[in-house]
């Protein structure tokens, strides 16, 4: 009896893997290599977050904004949300935030809603 092997690529689905998308394109989306890598593992954690509230009914997270593949890695899934231009980063300057949220408080129609003001804690 003889075999003959052949190449199993044709088989097998080739995987997207790290290296797809390309860093460069994903570097156009951020200032630095290090800021891309806490974007795509924030958004990462959520979109596992995501799923495992899936079964709990939850849903407090944004689910893929790209379409996926049932074994799909959530850094995948980000990386690729990154490249698309679904998911853009702005950088948020502390102190001009902490302004605009002291103008807000001064503001007399401003108002803080507390739903538990009239529960006594004891």
């Amino acid at each position: 009896m003889r075999f003959n092997l052949t190449s199993t690529a044709s088989i097998r689905p080739s995987s997207e893997g790290i290296i797809n998308p390309p860093v460069d394109e994903l570097l156009e989306h951020v200032d630095s290599k290090y800021r891309l890598v806490l974007f795509a593992a924030k958004r990462a954690r959520q979109i596992n977050a995501y799923y495992s509230q899936l079964g709990e009914g939850l849903l407090e997270n944004v689910g893929p904004l790209v379409e996926t593949s049932v074994q799909e890695k959530p850094l995948s899934i980000a990386l690729r949300e990154i490249q698309s231009g679904v998911l853009e980063y702005k950088k948020i300057d502390p102190v001009a935030e902490a302004n605009a949220r002291a103008e807000a408080a001064k503001d007399p129609d401003f108002k803080f809603d507390d739903p538990f003001s009239g529960i006594d804690p004891a």
